[in-house]
Protein backbone atom coordinates (compact mmCIF):
# COMPACT_ATOMS: atom_id res chain seq x y z
CA UNK A 1 0.00 0.00 0.00
CA UNK A 2 1.46 3.40 -0.85
CA UNK A 3 2.14 5.87 2.12
CA UNK A 4 -0.93 8.01 -0.01
CA UNK A 5 -3.34 5.30 0.62
CA UNK A 6 -2.25 4.55 3.96
CA UNK A 7 -2.86 8.31 5.22
CA UNK A 8 -6.27 8.24 3.32
CA UNK A 9 -7.33 4.83 5.33
CA UNK A 10 -6.55 6.08 8.64
CA UNK A 11 -8.64 9.19 8.16
CA UNK A 12 -11.33 7.47 6.60
CA UNK A 13 -11.09 8.66 3.15
CA UNK A 14 -10.59 6.21 -0.22
CA UNK A 15 -7.49 6.01 -1.42
CA UNK A 16 -6.89 8.40 -4.38
CA UNK A 17 -9.06 8.23 -7.54
CA UNK A 18 -9.64 10.23 -10.50
CA UNK A 19 -13.23 12.00 -11.02
CA UNK A 20 -14.31 9.65 -13.29
CA UNK A 21 -13.59 6.49 -10.98
CA UNK A 22 -15.37 8.31 -7.83
CA UNK A 23 -18.46 8.61 -10.35
CA UNK A 24 -19.16 5.18 -10.95
CA UNK A 25 -18.17 4.54 -7.46
CA UNK A 26 -21.05 6.67 -6.28
CA UNK A 27 -23.55 5.41 -9.04
CA UNK A 28 -23.00 1.75 -7.92
CA UNK A 29 -23.47 2.92 -4.09
CA UNK A 30 -26.84 4.66 -6.00
CA UNK A 31 -27.36 0.94 -6.97
CA UNK A 32 -27.45 2.02 -10.38
CA UNK A 33 -29.26 -0.69 -12.57
CA UNK A 34 -28.86 1.07 -16.24
CA UNK A 35 -26.93 4.32 -17.83
CA UNK A 36 -27.98 5.38 -21.19
CA UNK A 37 -25.82 7.66 -22.97
CA UNK A 38 -23.95 8.65 -25.70
CA UNK A 39 -19.71 8.94 -25.81
CA UNK A 40 -17.60 12.19 -26.81
CA UNK A 41 -14.55 13.59 -26.28
CA UNK A 42 -15.38 15.19 -22.66
CA UNK A 43 -16.65 12.19 -21.29
CA UNK A 44 -14.02 9.87 -22.90
CA UNK A 45 -12.46 9.46 -19.11
CA UNK A 46 -15.87 8.48 -17.37
CA UNK A 47 -16.53 6.42 -20.33
CA UNK A 48 -13.36 4.58 -19.78
CA UNK A 49 -14.11 4.07 -16.47
CA UNK A 50 -17.08 2.30 -17.61
CA UNK A 51 -15.41 -0.21 -19.22
CA UNK A 52 -14.92 -2.75 -17.14
CA UNK A 53 -16.91 -1.72 -14.13
CA UNK A 54 -19.73 -3.82 -14.97
CA UNK A 55 -22.62 -0.95 -14.95
CA UNK A 56 -25.09 -1.51 -17.51
CA UNK A 57 -24.81 1.27 -20.17
CA UNK A 58 -27.48 1.68 -22.89
CA UNK A 59 -26.07 3.09 -26.39
CA UNK A 60 -29.02 5.56 -27.79
CA UNK A 61 -28.22 6.60 -31.49
CA UNK A 62 -29.01 10.09 -30.08
CA UNK A 63 -28.73 12.01 -27.03
CA UNK A 64 -32.61 12.59 -26.74
CA UNK A 65 -33.37 9.60 -27.18
CA UNK A 66 -31.32 8.67 -24.21
CA UNK A 67 -32.71 11.11 -21.87
CA UNK A 68 -36.46 10.48 -23.01
CA UNK A 69 -35.16 6.35 -22.53
CA UNK A 70 -34.41 7.13 -18.69
CA UNK A 71 -37.71 9.09 -18.45
CA UNK A 72 -39.57 5.95 -19.52
CA UNK A 73 -37.63 4.20 -16.53
CA UNK A 74 -37.75 6.52 -14.04
CA UNK A 75 -41.54 6.67 -14.75
CA UNK A 76 -42.29 2.52 -14.59
CA UNK A 77 -39.82 2.48 -11.67
CA UNK A 78 -39.97 5.70 -9.68
CA UNK A 79 -35.95 5.80 -9.29
CA UNK A 80 -34.04 8.41 -11.16
CA UNK A 81 -32.93 7.62 -14.81
CA UNK A 82 -29.34 8.34 -15.09
CA UNK A 83 -27.63 10.17 -18.29
CA UNK A 84 -24.37 11.03 -19.46
CA UNK A 85 -23.45 13.08 -22.87
CA UNK A 86 -20.55 14.74 -23.78
CA UNK A 87 -20.05 18.60 -23.76
CA UNK A 88 -21.83 21.24 -26.47
CA UNK A 89 -23.99 19.25 -28.84
CA UNK A 90 -23.97 16.25 -26.63
CA UNK A 91 -25.52 18.35 -23.48
CA UNK A 92 -27.43 20.60 -25.38
CA UNK A 93 -29.04 17.31 -27.30
CA UNK A 94 -30.47 16.24 -23.90
CA UNK A 95 -32.43 19.92 -23.29
CA UNK A 96 -35.52 19.04 -24.29
CA UNK A 97 -35.72 15.99 -22.50
CA UNK A 98 -34.63 17.77 -18.99
CA UNK A 99 -37.63 20.42 -19.65
CA UNK A 100 -39.80 17.33 -19.90
CA UNK A 101 -39.09 15.42 -16.65
CA UNK A 102 -39.35 19.44 -15.11
CA UNK A 103 -42.60 19.69 -15.71
CA UNK A 104 -43.61 16.33 -15.39
CA UNK A 105 -42.14 15.77 -12.01
CA UNK A 106 -39.78 12.47 -13.39
CA UNK A 107 -36.50 12.11 -10.85
CA UNK A 108 -33.33 12.14 -13.21
CA UNK A 109 -29.82 12.33 -12.94
CA UNK A 110 -28.34 13.55 -15.60
CA UNK A 111 -23.88 13.79 -16.62
CA UNK A 112 -22.85 16.33 -18.96
CA UNK A 113 -19.06 16.61 -20.38
CA UNK A 114 -17.65 20.10 -20.11
CA UNK A 115 -14.24 21.59 -21.31
CA UNK A 116 -11.13 21.64 -19.40
CA UNK A 117 -11.62 24.08 -16.39
CA UNK A 118 -8.48 26.05 -17.47
CA UNK A 119 -10.63 27.06 -20.95
CA UNK A 120 -14.14 27.44 -19.94
CA UNK A 121 -15.65 30.81 -20.90
CA UNK A 122 -13.03 31.12 -23.74
CA UNK A 123 -15.58 29.43 -26.74
CA UNK A 124 -13.61 26.21 -26.57
CA UNK A 125 -14.36 23.24 -29.09
CA UNK A 126 -17.82 21.71 -27.93
CA UNK A 127 -18.12 24.07 -25.30
CA UNK A 128 -21.76 25.28 -24.29
CA UNK A 129 -23.00 26.91 -21.15
CA UNK A 130 -24.73 24.33 -19.67
CA UNK A 131 -25.61 25.53 -16.09
CA UNK A 132 -27.00 28.85 -17.89
CA UNK A 133 -29.16 26.68 -20.33
CA UNK A 134 -30.07 24.42 -17.96
CA UNK A 135 -30.72 26.16 -14.65
CA UNK A 136 -34.86 26.91 -15.77
CA UNK A 137 -35.40 23.26 -16.84
CA UNK A 138 -34.05 21.37 -13.78
CA UNK A 139 -34.61 21.13 -10.34
CA UNK A 140 -31.50 21.82 -9.47
CA UNK A 141 -27.74 21.42 -11.20
CA UNK A 142 -24.27 21.74 -10.43
CA UNK A 143 -20.43 22.34 -11.81
CA UNK A 144 -17.96 20.10 -10.61
CA UNK A 145 -14.42 21.64 -9.52
CA UNK A 146 -12.88 19.12 -7.96
CA UNK A 147 -12.45 15.52 -8.32
CA UNK A 148 -13.55 15.09 -4.71
CA UNK A 149 -16.31 16.91 -4.15
CA UNK A 150 -18.37 14.17 -6.68
CA UNK A 151 -19.13 11.52 -4.32
CA UNK A 152 -20.77 14.32 -2.19
CA UNK A 153 -22.76 15.84 -5.45
CA UNK A 154 -23.74 12.83 -6.43
CA UNK A 155 -25.29 11.55 -3.44
CA UNK A 156 -26.94 14.70 -2.99
CA UNK A 157 -28.37 14.97 -6.58
CA UNK A 158 -29.72 11.50 -6.14
CA UNK A 159 -31.14 12.93 -3.00
CA UNK A 160 -32.59 15.97 -4.71
CA UNK A 161 -33.81 14.33 -7.85
CA UNK A 162 -36.35 11.91 -6.06
CA UNK A 163 -37.30 13.18 -2.88
CA UNK A 164 -40.05 16.20 -2.42
CA UNK A 165 -41.37 16.91 -5.89
CA UNK A 166 -38.87 14.84 -8.13
CA UNK A 167 -37.18 16.26 -10.86
CA UNK A 168 -34.42 15.84 -13.49
CA UNK A 169 -30.55 16.97 -11.59
CA UNK A 170 -27.58 17.72 -13.98
CA UNK A 171 -24.34 17.72 -13.17
CA UNK A 172 -21.64 18.92 -15.34
CA UNK A 173 -17.93 17.54 -15.46
CA UNK A 174 -15.04 19.49 -16.69
CA UNK A 175 -12.82 16.87 -18.51
CA UNK A 176 -9.79 18.00 -16.83
CA UNK A 177 -11.89 17.21 -13.24
CA UNK A 178 -12.90 13.82 -14.43
CA UNK A 179 -9.08 12.78 -15.19
CA UNK A 180 -7.14 14.43 -12.07
CA UNK A 181 -7.22 11.98 -8.88
CA UNK A 182 -8.11 12.68 -5.06
CA UNK A 183 -8.58 11.76 -1.80
CA UNK A 184 -12.43 11.76 -0.65
CA UNK A 185 -14.44 10.61 2.12
CA UNK A 186 -16.00 7.07 1.85
CA UNK A 187 -19.09 8.16 3.01
CA UNK A 188 -19.39 12.26 2.96
CA UNK A 189 -22.41 14.52 4.55
CA UNK A 190 -24.96 16.04 2.57
CA UNK A 191 -24.73 19.76 2.57
CA UNK A 192 -28.10 20.49 1.88
CA UNK A 193 -29.62 23.84 4.21
CA UNK A 194 -31.92 25.17 2.06
CA UNK A 195 -33.58 21.72 0.75
CA UNK A 196 -36.11 20.59 3.38
CA UNK A 197 -39.08 18.89 1.19
CA UNK A 198 -42.10 19.27 3.70
CA UNK A 199 -43.86 15.29 3.39
CA UNK A 200 -45.53 15.56 6.29
CA UNK A 201 -49.28 17.45 5.90
CA UNK A 202 -50.02 19.93 8.79
CA UNK A 203 -52.96 18.07 10.69
CA UNK A 204 -55.29 21.40 11.36
CA UNK A 205 -55.59 21.80 7.84
CA UNK A 206 -56.10 17.87 7.02
CA UNK A 207 -58.89 18.49 9.81
CA UNK A 208 -60.49 21.60 7.44
CA UNK A 209 -60.45 19.45 4.87
CA UNK A 210 -61.99 16.92 6.76
CA UNK A 211 -64.87 18.87 7.67
CA UNK A 212 -65.61 20.14 4.87
CA UNK A 213 -65.71 16.67 3.09
CA UNK A 214 -68.59 16.41 5.49
CA UNK A 215 -70.26 19.21 4.95
CA UNK A 216 -69.92 18.84 0.99
CA UNK A 217 -73.32 17.34 -1.55
CA UNK A 218 -71.71 17.14 -4.59
CA UNK A 219 -67.42 16.12 -3.70
CA UNK A 220 -65.12 15.58 -6.58
CA UNK A 221 -61.53 14.18 -5.91
CA UNK A 222 -59.22 15.40 -8.73
CA UNK A 223 -56.65 13.15 -8.91
CA UNK A 224 -53.22 13.84 -10.53
CA UNK A 225 -49.87 12.08 -11.53
CA UNK A 226 -48.78 12.69 -7.38
CA UNK A 227 -50.88 9.83 -6.71
CA UNK A 228 -48.20 7.93 -8.17
CA UNK A 229 -45.22 9.23 -7.96
CA UNK A 230 -45.98 8.58 -4.21
CA UNK A 231 -47.27 5.17 -4.42
CA UNK A 232 -50.58 6.30 -2.77
CA UNK A 233 -52.82 4.33 -5.26
CA UNK A 234 -54.06 2.10 -3.05
CA UNK A 235 -55.04 5.08 -0.57
CA UNK A 236 -57.01 6.86 -2.78
CA UNK A 237 -59.01 4.08 -3.92
CA UNK A 238 -59.91 3.20 -0.06
CA UNK A 239 -60.35 7.06 0.72
CA UNK A 240 -62.93 7.96 -2.30
CA UNK A 241 -64.61 4.19 -1.31
CA UNK A 242 -64.77 5.30 2.33
CA UNK A 243 -66.35 9.00 1.83
CA UNK A 244 -68.34 7.86 -1.68
CA UNK A 245 -66.33 10.66 -3.25
CA UNK A 246 -66.21 10.29 -7.50
CA UNK A 247 -62.68 10.34 -8.65
CA UNK A 248 -61.62 12.32 -12.29
CA UNK A 249 -58.40 11.62 -12.68
CA UNK A 250 -56.04 14.34 -14.99
CA UNK A 251 -54.05 13.18 -18.26
CA UNK A 252 -50.64 12.29 -16.54
CA UNK A 253 -52.74 10.10 -13.55
CA UNK A 254 -53.90 7.69 -15.30
CA UNK A 255 -54.39 4.46 -13.74
CA UNK A 256 -54.28 5.83 -10.28
CA UNK A 257 -57.53 4.88 -9.76
CA UNK A 258 -58.68 1.63 -11.30
CA UNK A 259 -60.94 2.67 -14.81
CA UNK A 260 -63.59 -0.03 -13.88
CA UNK A 261 -64.52 1.12 -10.40
CA UNK A 262 -68.03 2.85 -9.64
CA UNK A 263 -66.34 5.88 -8.47
CA UNK A 264 -64.44 6.52 -11.45
CA UNK A 265 -65.94 9.40 -13.40
CA UNK A 266 -62.78 9.68 -15.84
CA UNK A 267 -60.03 11.68 -17.60
CA UNK A 268 -60.73 15.65 -17.29
CA UNK A 269 -59.72 18.25 -19.72
CA UNK A 270 -59.86 19.79 -23.33
CA UNK A 271 -60.08 15.70 -24.32
CA UNK A 272 -61.53 14.31 -21.41
CA UNK A 273 -65.02 12.68 -21.03
CA UNK A 274 -68.72 14.50 -20.64
CA UNK A 275 -69.02 13.33 -17.00
CA UNK A 276 -65.73 13.81 -15.79
CA UNK A 277 -65.48 17.73 -16.78
CA UNK A 278 -69.02 18.24 -15.86
CA UNK A 279 -68.51 16.75 -11.95
CA UNK A 280 -65.44 19.81 -12.37
CA UNK A 281 -67.73 21.90 -13.18
CA UNK A 282 -70.70 21.73 -10.99
CA UNK A 283 -68.85 20.08 -7.99
CA UNK A 284 -69.60 22.18 -4.64
CA UNK A 285 -66.07 20.80 -3.12
CA UNK A 286 -62.70 19.82 -5.56
CA UNK A 287 -60.07 18.22 -3.86
CA UNK A 288 -57.29 18.16 -5.88
CA UNK A 289 -54.51 15.32 -4.87
CA UNK A 290 -51.19 15.89 -7.22
CA UNK A 291 -52.75 17.73 -9.78
CA UNK A 292 -51.30 20.85 -11.06
CA UNK A 293 -54.04 22.76 -12.58
CA UNK A 294 -52.32 23.18 -15.92
CA UNK A 295 -54.63 24.77 -18.45
CA UNK A 296 -55.48 21.93 -20.63
CA UNK A 297 -57.31 20.52 -17.95
CA UNK A 298 -58.95 23.50 -16.30
CA UNK A 299 -59.64 25.27 -19.59
CA UNK A 300 -60.93 29.02 -19.42
CA UNK A 301 -60.11 29.57 -15.49
CA UNK A 302 -63.14 32.11 -14.96
CA UNK A 303 -65.42 29.15 -15.41
CA UNK A 304 -63.60 26.50 -13.71
CA UNK A 305 -65.26 24.68 -10.55
CA UNK A 306 -67.08 27.99 -10.14
CA UNK A 307 -69.58 26.53 -7.09
CA UNK A 308 -66.38 24.84 -5.54
CA UNK A 309 -64.72 25.35 -2.46
CA UNK A 310 -61.49 24.05 -3.93
CA UNK A 311 -58.98 22.23 -1.71
CA UNK A 312 -55.56 21.05 -2.79
CA UNK A 313 -53.10 18.65 -1.47
CA UNK A 314 -49.56 19.10 -3.43
CA UNK A 315 -46.16 17.78 -2.15
CA UNK A 316 -44.94 21.67 -4.12
CA UNK A 317 -46.36 24.86 -2.42
CA UNK A 318 -45.33 26.44 -5.36
CA UNK A 319 -47.98 24.90 -7.09
CA UNK A 320 -51.52 25.49 -4.55
CA UNK A 321 -52.72 28.84 -5.64
CA UNK A 322 -50.79 29.21 -8.67
CA UNK A 323 -53.50 29.04 -11.41
CA UNK A 324 -56.57 28.33 -8.89
CA UNK A 325 -57.61 30.15 -5.56
CA UNK A 326 -57.44 27.42 -2.96
CA UNK A 327 -59.10 27.76 0.33
CA UNK A 328 -57.47 24.98 2.06
CA UNK A 329 -54.23 24.15 1.22
CA UNK A 330 -52.40 21.00 1.88
CA UNK A 331 -48.81 20.88 1.73
CA UNK A 332 -47.37 17.41 1.93
CA UNK A 333 -46.94 14.04 0.33
CA UNK A 334 -50.21 12.46 -1.24
CA UNK A 335 -49.74 9.31 0.69
CA UNK A 336 -49.61 10.94 3.26
CA UNK A 337 -52.17 13.29 3.18
CA UNK A 338 -54.50 10.45 2.28
CA UNK A 339 -53.92 7.68 5.23
CA UNK A 340 -54.12 10.76 7.56
CA UNK A 341 -57.73 11.62 5.96
CA UNK A 342 -58.39 7.83 6.00
CA UNK A 343 -57.57 7.56 10.08
CA UNK A 344 -59.68 10.52 10.86
CA UNK A 345 -62.58 8.82 8.84
CA UNK A 346 -64.83 11.87 9.11
CA UNK A 347 -68.42 11.80 8.97
CA UNK A 348 -69.19 10.47 4.83
CA UNK A 349 -70.54 13.56 2.80
CA UNK A 350 -74.57 13.13 1.61
CA UNK A 351 -73.96 12.82 -1.71
CA UNK A 352 -75.46 9.81 -3.28
CA UNK A 353 -77.28 11.79 -5.58
CA UNK A 354 -74.51 13.69 -6.97
CA UNK A 355 -72.91 10.16 -7.46
CA UNK A 356 -76.29 9.50 -8.85
CA UNK A 357 -75.88 12.49 -11.20
CA UNK A 358 -72.65 11.63 -12.46
CA UNK A 359 -73.64 7.97 -13.12
CA UNK A 360 -76.37 9.51 -15.52
CA UNK A 361 -74.42 11.20 -17.13
CA UNK A 362 -71.43 8.65 -18.39
CA UNK A 363 -74.59 6.57 -19.00
CA UNK A 364 -76.12 9.68 -22.01
CA UNK A 365 -72.80 10.76 -23.03
CA UNK A 366 -70.22 8.22 -23.28
CA UNK A 367 -67.09 8.01 -25.37
CA UNK A 368 -68.34 7.61 -29.28
CA UNK A 369 -67.13 7.52 -32.98
CA UNK A 370 -68.42 7.30 -35.84
CA UNK A 371 -68.52 3.64 -37.67
CA UNK A 372 -67.13 4.44 -40.90
CA UNK A 373 -67.56 1.72 -43.71
CA UNK A 374 -64.18 0.33 -45.24
CA UNK A 375 -61.80 2.56 -43.43
CA UNK A 376 -60.03 1.31 -39.94
CA UNK A 377 -60.90 4.00 -37.25
CA UNK A 378 -57.87 4.96 -34.58
CA UNK A 379 -60.49 4.13 -31.74
CA UNK A 380 -60.98 1.07 -32.53
CA UNK A 381 -57.43 0.20 -32.49
CA UNK A 382 -57.38 1.36 -29.09
CA UNK A 383 -60.21 -0.43 -28.62
CA UNK A 384 -58.55 -3.78 -30.08
CA UNK A 385 -55.10 -3.13 -27.87
CA UNK A 386 -56.73 -3.09 -24.92
CA UNK A 387 -59.04 -6.62 -25.72
CA UNK A 388 -55.93 -8.22 -27.05
CA UNK A 389 -53.49 -7.34 -23.90
CA UNK A 390 -56.91 -7.17 -21.19
CA UNK A 391 -55.86 -3.73 -20.14
CA UNK A 392 -52.48 -5.26 -18.52
CA UNK A 393 -49.87 -3.54 -20.82
CA UNK A 394 -47.69 -0.85 -20.20
CA UNK A 395 -48.44 1.78 -22.44
CA UNK A 396 -46.05 4.27 -23.92
CA UNK A 397 -47.67 7.20 -26.52
CA UNK A 398 -46.17 10.04 -28.78
CA UNK A 399 -47.93 13.33 -28.52
CA UNK A 400 -51.01 14.33 -30.71
CA UNK A 401 -54.31 12.77 -31.88
CA UNK A 402 -53.35 8.83 -31.01
CA UNK A 403 -52.25 9.95 -27.21
CA UNK A 404 -55.45 11.39 -26.86
CA UNK A 405 -57.52 8.54 -28.18
CA UNK A 406 -55.28 6.15 -26.03
CA UNK A 407 -56.27 7.67 -22.72
CA UNK A 408 -60.05 7.59 -23.51
CA UNK A 409 -59.95 4.19 -25.02
CA UNK A 410 -57.36 2.27 -23.21
CA UNK A 411 -58.85 1.79 -19.65
CA UNK A 412 -55.79 1.60 -17.23
CA UNK A 413 -56.73 -0.17 -14.15
CA UNK A 414 -53.63 -0.59 -12.32
CA UNK A 415 -51.11 2.38 -11.62
CA UNK A 416 -47.42 2.47 -13.40
CA UNK A 417 -48.64 1.62 -16.69
CA UNK A 418 -49.12 4.57 -18.62
CA UNK A 419 -46.10 6.50 -19.63
CA UNK A 420 -46.64 9.78 -21.93
CA UNK A 421 -45.12 13.54 -22.05
CA UNK A 422 -47.80 15.82 -20.56
CA UNK A 423 -46.76 19.12 -19.15
CA UNK A 424 -44.41 19.37 -22.88
CA UNK A 425 -45.88 17.77 -25.13
CA UNK A 426 -42.99 16.15 -26.71
CA UNK A 427 -43.22 14.20 -30.24
CA UNK A 428 -40.52 11.86 -30.28
CA UNK A 429 -40.55 10.76 -26.54
CA UNK A 430 -42.65 7.49 -27.74
CA UNK A 431 -39.90 5.18 -28.76
CA UNK A 432 -36.98 5.55 -26.66
CA UNK A 433 -39.53 5.88 -23.88
CA UNK A 434 -40.95 2.40 -24.62
CA UNK A 435 -36.96 1.17 -24.64
CA UNK A 436 -36.82 2.45 -21.01
CA UNK A 437 -40.00 1.61 -19.62
CA UNK A 438 -39.25 -2.67 -21.33
CA UNK A 439 -36.09 -2.39 -19.25
CA UNK A 440 -37.83 -1.39 -16.36
CA UNK A 441 -40.25 -4.12 -16.13
CA UNK A 442 -38.49 -7.00 -18.59
CA UNK A 443 -41.39 -9.13 -18.15
CA UNK A 444 -44.60 -6.60 -19.16
CA UNK A 445 -46.08 -6.15 -22.31
CA UNK A 446 -44.56 -2.78 -23.67
CA UNK A 447 -46.85 -1.09 -26.13
CA UNK A 448 -45.05 2.02 -28.18
CA UNK A 449 -47.69 4.07 -29.61
CA UNK A 450 -46.45 6.50 -31.78
CA UNK A 451 -48.58 8.44 -34.76
CA UNK A 452 -46.66 8.58 -38.15
CA UNK A 453 -45.00 11.72 -37.47
CA UNK A 454 -43.93 11.74 -34.05
CA UNK A 455 -42.20 8.12 -34.48
CA UNK A 456 -40.29 9.53 -37.41
CA UNK A 457 -38.42 12.28 -34.94
CA UNK A 458 -36.74 9.44 -33.02
CA UNK A 459 -36.88 6.60 -35.16
CA UNK A 460 -33.11 5.28 -34.80
CA UNK A 461 -33.53 3.69 -31.43
CA UNK A 462 -35.03 0.84 -33.43
CA UNK A 463 -31.15 -0.11 -33.59
CA UNK A 464 -31.43 -0.17 -29.62
CA UNK A 465 -34.53 -2.45 -29.73
CA UNK A 466 -33.14 -4.55 -32.31
CA UNK A 467 -29.52 -5.21 -30.87
CA UNK A 468 -30.95 -5.71 -27.40
CA UNK A 469 -33.73 -7.84 -28.82
CA UNK A 470 -36.43 -5.85 -27.04
CA UNK A 471 -39.98 -7.47 -27.12
CA UNK A 472 -41.31 -3.97 -27.59
CA UNK A 473 -44.71 -3.71 -29.89
CA UNK A 474 -44.32 -0.60 -31.78
CA UNK A 475 -47.23 0.59 -33.16
CA UNK A 476 -47.87 3.64 -35.59
CA UNK A 477 -51.05 5.35 -36.12
CA UNK A 478 -50.83 6.49 -39.16
CA UNK A 479 -52.84 9.49 -40.89
CA UNK A 480 -50.04 10.55 -43.13
CA UNK A 481 -50.32 14.10 -40.97
CA UNK A 482 -49.44 15.49 -38.10
CA UNK A 483 -52.87 14.85 -36.97
CA UNK A 484 -53.67 17.23 -33.83
CA UNK A 485 -51.64 20.26 -35.95
CA UNK A 486 -54.36 19.26 -39.02
CA UNK A 487 -57.31 18.97 -36.79
CA UNK A 488 -56.55 22.50 -35.10
CA UNK A 489 -56.13 24.00 -38.55
CA UNK A 490 -59.84 22.01 -39.85
CA UNK A 491 -61.28 23.94 -36.87
CA UNK A 492 -59.74 27.38 -36.33
CA UNK A 493 -57.78 27.91 -39.72
CA UNK A 494 -60.64 27.55 -42.19
CA UNK A 495 -58.77 24.07 -43.56
CA UNK A 496 -55.46 25.82 -44.29
CA UNK A 497 -53.56 22.62 -43.75
CA UNK A 498 -49.62 24.32 -43.79
CA UNK A 499 -47.40 21.79 -43.90
CA UNK A 500 -49.19 19.56 -41.46
CA UNK A 501 -49.78 16.43 -44.30
CA UNK A 502 -47.45 14.20 -44.67
CA UNK A 503 -47.89 13.59 -48.45
CA UNK A 504 -44.50 11.65 -48.63
CA UNK A 505 -43.28 8.75 -46.38
CA UNK A 506 -40.82 5.78 -45.98
CA UNK A 507 -42.10 2.50 -45.69
CA UNK A 508 -41.95 1.60 -41.99
CA UNK A 509 -42.41 -2.20 -42.17
CA UNK A 510 -39.07 -2.06 -44.31
CA UNK A 511 -37.52 0.26 -42.03
CA UNK A 512 -38.03 -1.87 -39.44
CA UNK A 513 -36.81 -4.74 -41.98
CA UNK A 514 -33.52 -2.73 -42.25
CA UNK A 515 -33.21 -3.13 -38.68
CA UNK A 516 -34.00 -6.98 -38.43
CA UNK A 517 -37.21 -6.36 -36.88
CA UNK A 518 -40.29 -7.58 -38.11
CA UNK A 519 -43.48 -5.62 -39.59
CA UNK A 520 -46.91 -5.37 -41.06
CA UNK A 521 -48.67 -2.70 -42.69
CA UNK A 522 -52.18 -3.18 -41.62
CA UNK A 523 -55.27 -0.99 -43.43
CA UNK A 524 -58.28 -3.01 -42.18
CA UNK A 525 -60.08 -3.67 -38.78
CA UNK A 526 -59.85 -7.69 -40.07
CA UNK A 527 -55.72 -7.55 -40.68
CA UNK A 528 -55.69 -5.08 -37.28
CA UNK A 529 -57.07 -7.91 -35.33
CA UNK A 530 -55.31 -10.54 -36.75
CA UNK A 531 -52.10 -9.09 -36.64
CA UNK A 532 -52.08 -7.73 -33.14
CA UNK A 533 -53.21 -11.06 -31.57
CA UNK A 534 -49.84 -12.00 -33.70
CA UNK A 535 -47.57 -8.80 -31.85
CA UNK A 536 -48.86 -9.74 -27.88
CA UNK A 537 -47.94 -13.62 -28.72
CA UNK A 538 -44.48 -12.85 -30.54
CA UNK A 539 -41.07 -13.23 -28.22
CA UNK A 540 -39.51 -10.41 -29.93
CA UNK A 541 -39.87 -6.52 -31.33
CA UNK A 542 -42.44 -6.24 -33.97
CA UNK A 543 -43.62 -3.11 -35.73
CA UNK A 544 -47.31 -2.68 -36.87
CA UNK A 545 -47.85 0.53 -39.62
CA UNK A 546 -51.71 0.62 -38.93
CA UNK A 547 -53.39 3.08 -41.71
CA UNK A 548 -56.20 4.63 -40.06
CA UNK A 549 -59.19 6.91 -41.82
CA UNK A 550 -56.82 10.79 -42.52
CA UNK A 551 -59.44 12.90 -41.42
CA UNK A 552 -60.73 11.89 -38.22
CA UNK A 553 -60.85 14.31 -35.48
CA UNK A 554 -60.34 13.64 -31.38
CA UNK A 555 -63.59 14.48 -29.48
CA UNK A 556 -64.56 16.02 -27.17
CA UNK A 557 -62.65 18.70 -26.82
CA UNK A 558 -62.65 22.27 -25.28
CA UNK A 559 -61.95 24.61 -27.81
CA UNK A 560 -59.51 27.44 -26.70
CA UNK A 561 -60.99 30.32 -24.51
CA UNK A 562 -64.09 27.47 -23.81
CA UNK A 563 -65.03 26.62 -19.77
CA UNK A 564 -64.51 23.16 -18.52
CA UNK A 565 -68.58 22.51 -19.39
CA UNK A 566 -68.42 23.97 -22.87
CA UNK A 567 -67.04 20.61 -24.81
CA UNK A 568 -67.92 19.83 -28.81
CA UNK A 569 -68.46 16.59 -29.77
CA UNK A 570 -70.04 14.60 -27.17
CA UNK A 571 -72.42 13.14 -29.17
CA UNK A 572 -72.71 12.28 -32.84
Amino acid sequence: MTQKAVMADRVGKTAAKSGANFLIDALKKQEVEVIFGYPGGAVLPIYDSLYDSGVFHILTRHEQGAIHAAEGYARITGKPGVVIATSGPGATNIVTGLADAMIDSLPLVVFTGQVATGVIGSDAFQEADVLGITTPITKYNYQVRRPEDLPRIIKEAFYIASSGRPGPVLIDIPKDVAVNEAIAEEDPEMDLPGYQPNLKPNFLQIRKLVEAVSNAKKPVILAGAGILHSKASEELREYAEQQGIPVVHTLLGLGGFPADHPLFAGMGGMHGVYAANMGLYECDLLINIGARFDDRLTGNLKTFAPKATVAHIDIDPAEIGKNVPTKIPVVGNAKDALLQLIAQNGKRPECSEWVNQIDQWKKEFPLVYAKGENVLKPQRVMEILHEKTNGNAIVVTDVGQHQMWAAQYYKFNRPHAWVTSGGLGTMGFCLPAAIGAQLAEPDATVIALAGDGGFQMTSQELGVIAELNLPVKIVIINNHALGMVRQWQELFYKERYSHSLLHSQPSFVKLADAYGIKGYRITTEEEAEAKLEEAFKYDGPILLDIHVEAGENVYPMISPGKGIHEMEGVTL
